[in-house]
């Protein structure tokens, strides 16, 4: 019987304060009119943190636990672990296209029929393209019912190139890939290969968003993994506090060098090479002892991938209402205007999270491992 391992709470306290600040992301997206203005710009590298942290914590985990193991299991419980949130955050986003009236953002009228579509292709995670009959919203979107589905696309292609050969690779061998693949995120960065100088790439097929979306997951993924494995704690105090404060500081950062666009792209190349892979060493080194805070930490942990999954569905709503006499700067409301809205939902989306996650996530985890086990 494979034994439970211990968590590393601190760890866990950062992914969800990482997914805290893609709310207030995704919030300050609804002012903007590019990432030029956007007051709190680059929580998108919230997304290269937490492929960092899945790649430690996955290795951590399983590495030693494939004699007992086969590759189909190792899906099969990944599967569980993170696919009834693709399902629901799926139907939630179905929803709020329909409340919306079921129009995109041009006023084109979708079809129920086209909806179901959108809906069964979210759910079974495949991409729609660009004008395809599954993308509804008309923006280009990969998933457009619930647009962060994108990452846990990449994410499963990581586990699948885990469960195949990442994990047999030597440490040598492995640090090369890191190595390879980092050059290769700097380089898709540098050269612009987003169009818009920063790495907030992977959300459509449109472009070289593919290419950009593996890239990151590639590096990260593999750079959380190699961490695994050479983990060697390293003194350090309120690992918690400073780690967060350093995330918070790094996601709500404005858009950096309007006049000179390549330090945007060296600033999100630097983040995710060298300060989140020192932010996941550091978070797993100290151990927090005190009760309180480890419930705490866990809590965070718990709602972070519900939180992330099903918040974007109030977004589209959010967006609707802020744009309904024209967009950021052509008669939609300000921040100064909506504040108040912006403030509920993120009060509001962390209690949401956890009414999923213990009313739906948790329950259907539970069912699905006894009856795939």
């Amino acid at each position: 019987m494979i034994k439970t391992k211990p968590h590393y709470a601190i760890l866990d306290g950062l992914r969800g304060v990482a997914a805290l600040m893609v709310v207030w992301y995704h919030i300050f997206e609804g002012f903007a009119t590019s990432p030029l203005d956007q007051k709190f710009n680059h929580g998108y590298l919230a997304v290269d943190f937490f492929y960092i942290l899945s790649g430690f914590v996955i290795g951590y985990a399983y590495n030693d636990r494939w004699g007992q193991m086969s590759f189909w299991g190792f899906i099969k419980r990944r599967l569980i672990r993170l696919h009834p949130m693709v399902v629901f955050a799926a139907i939630a986003g179905a929803i709020s296209f329909l409340i919306q009236g079921s129009v995109q953002w041009d006023g084109t009228h979708i079809s129920l029929s086209q909806v179901l579509i959108g809906l069964t292709l979210t759910i079974l995670l495949i991409p729609s393209f660009p004008g395809g009959a599954g993308e509804v919203r008309g923006n280009g979107e990969m998933f457009p019912l619930n647009g962060p589905s994108w990452s846990l696309f990449f994410e499963y292609i990581a586990n699948i190139m885990y469960a195949l050969f990442l994990r047999r690779l030597s440490t040598k061998v492995l640090r090369t890939v890191v190595i390879a693949s980092g050059i290769g995120y700097a380089a898709f960065a540098m050269l612009n290969g987003s169009g818009t100088y920063n790495m907030g790439v992977g959300w459509t097929m449109a472009g070289l968003n593919f290419i950009g979306g593996l890239t990151r997951v590639t590096f990260a993924f593999s750079c959380g993994l190699l961490i695994s494995r050479n983990f060697k704690p390293i003194r350090v105090e309120n690992a918690f506090w400073k780690c967060s404060a350093i995330i918070i500081l790094l996601l709500s950062a404005p858009y950096i060098g309007i006049e000179a666009n390549w330090i945007n792209s060296l600033y999100d190349t630097v983040c995710t090479t060298v300060i989140f892979p020192l932010l996941v060493l550091l978070g797993a080194s100290e151990s927090s002892k005190g009760v309180q805070s480890n419930k705490i930490f866990s809590l965070l942990g718990d709602i972070s991938y519900p939180l992330y999954m099903i918040h974007y569905p109030i977004m589209y709503l959010f967006y609707a209402w802020l744009w309904k006499n024209g967009y950021p700067g052509d008669g939609g409301l300000n921040f100064s205007q909506a504040w108040p809205a912006a403030v509920a939902i993120f009060i509001s989306m962390p209690v949401l999270a956890y009414i999923c996650l213990r009313l739906y996530d948790i329950p259907v985890r539970k069912w699905l491992g006894r009856r795939l086990d």
